[in-house]
């Protein structure tokens, strides 16, 4: 028998608690169960909760008065953000979440989607922000959170208002159901993370080719920064068995400042995840920037490539691929599962071939010998003499990884999809 889709609205109940008793009683309309959790601190909640701010704060090992007692606005969304994260982690344990949604501005966006970004990939996640029509990837980050502008105010019923949060209430509701009910209509074919830029397509493409012929489902991820962070929180999640990172240049753009960082933790979770990945240099040749004019005053002298109008290309130097390959070396060695490094010796990229715009084989080298030099000896490694668009490159890696994944599939009790 089917449960009810349960929906957690959560919320500061002390300035937002009308809003969300008008989204309480849409919601419950529409067939699902409410938990209303409160995370506000400056005073007594204008709606009741089911879970009130006290429990909310003593999850994360402190107590509400106290905190509200500091008037430190940051240290209080900061510590109630950890104390919802707890309480609706247990509540996912227990199968009591079908769906999440909250509203507000700055700080209320931030408390909620804090906690939306700690539960799995596809559970539906939907933020009203005065904050929508922004920038949204600190709230967003690398998960599936849908943010809808709320045009208005969240201040109050009234004519817009009214109008925003019934479309809200209706989408968590349909989402929610949705979740509850779902069963996926793919064959079940295991996943394989790939990354890839468009300089690396051609690899990626033929590995991609090479793998589905061989059962699998491949999922691509552009390495613009919130592609690597996707595929890491997928990884992490347990959803992948295996991982073809071919184009690791976000590691560049984390190392030397450019726009496309994925943040200081890339390369991390499939080795903590024990998950088979095959690595390559992809685009390491590369720090990304905007339009030409934006690119820093310090770096105008350095070799610039304009791809198009929207971006300019920075080849790395040979310093910077020193420390890349001691970095690179560092996270791979982390790694519980089976880990492979491919090296194509002649040329990272599409334009860092003999007679390319990043043509740089003193660069290179210093990549290639930070990197082998710092890898444990239980890594294994193989150098092509061929670049890394090569079919032959791309074949090679798809197949090493179809072994190592093969094997990990027949241990005993094996799993590779998350709940």
């Amino acid at each position: 028998m089917s449960i009810m889709a349960t929906v957690i609205l959560l919320g500061t109940l002390d300035t937002k608690g009308v809003e969300y008793d008008y989204l309480r009683q849409r919601v419950q309309q529409l067939g699902c169960e409410v938990i209303l959790i409160d995370a506000g601190i400056k005073g007594s909640p204008q709606v009741q909760p089911d879970i009130p701010h006290e429990q909310v704060a003593q999850a994360a090992g402190i107590d509400v008065a106290q905190l509200a007692a500091r008037g430190d606005r940051g240290a209080a969304v900061a510590a109630m953000a950890r104390g919802a994260t707890q309480v609706v982690l247990e509540l996912f344990k227990q199968g009591r979440v079908h769906g999440i949604f909250g509203l507000g501005g700055s700080g209320g966006s931030a408390i909620v989607s804090q906690v939306m970004r700690a539960l799995p990939i596809g559970v539906p996640k939907l933020v009203v922000s005065t904050m929508a029509a922004g920038d949204t990837r600190p709230y967003v980050g690398a998960v599936d959170i849908t943010m809808m502008y709320s045009v208005v105010d969240i201040a109050g019923i009234n004519r817009i208002s009214e109008r925003i949060l019934t479309n809200a209430a209706a989408g968590i509701s349909g989402m929610a159901h949705a979740y509850e009910s779902f069963k996926a209509a793919s064959s079940g074919k295991p996943l394989i993370g790939a990354t890839m830029f468009g300089v690396t397509t051609p690899c990626v493409d033929e590995a991609r080719k090479y793998l589905e012929k061989r059962g699998y489902e491949v999922l691509v991820f552009h390495a613009t920064g919130t592609g690597g962070q996707s595929m890491e929180t997928l990884a992490k999640d347990g959803f992948l068995a295996g991982v073809l990172d071919t184009t690791t240049t976000e590691l560049a753009d984390e190392l030397v400042g450019g726009v496309l960082s994925a943040g200081p933790h890339r390369l991390e979770a499939a080795g903590a995840k024990g998950i088979p990945q095959v690595v390559s240099l992809g685009a390491l040749d590369m720090v990304n920037f905007g339009p030409m004019d934006s690119v820093p005053e310090k770096f105008k002298q350095r070799n610039l490539y304009k791809h198009n109008e929207t971006v300019t290309l920075m080849r790395t130097t040979v310093e910077e691929n020193a420390e890349l390959g001691r970095i690179l070396a560092h996270k791979l060695n982390q790694a519980s599962g089976p880990v492979v490094v491919f090296i194509p010796l002649r040329g990272v990229s599409m334009i860092d071939v003999e007679g390319g715009p990043f043509y740089d084989p003193q660069a290179d080298q210093a990549l290639i010998e930070n990197l082998t030099t710092n890898l444990n000896q239980k890594i294994e490694i193989h150098k092509l003499d061929m670049d890394i668009n090569d079919p032959r490159f791309a074949r090679a890696m798809a197949s090493r990884l179809d072994e190592y994944v093969q094997t990990q599939l027949k241990q005993p009790g094996h799993a590779t999809s998350a709940s």
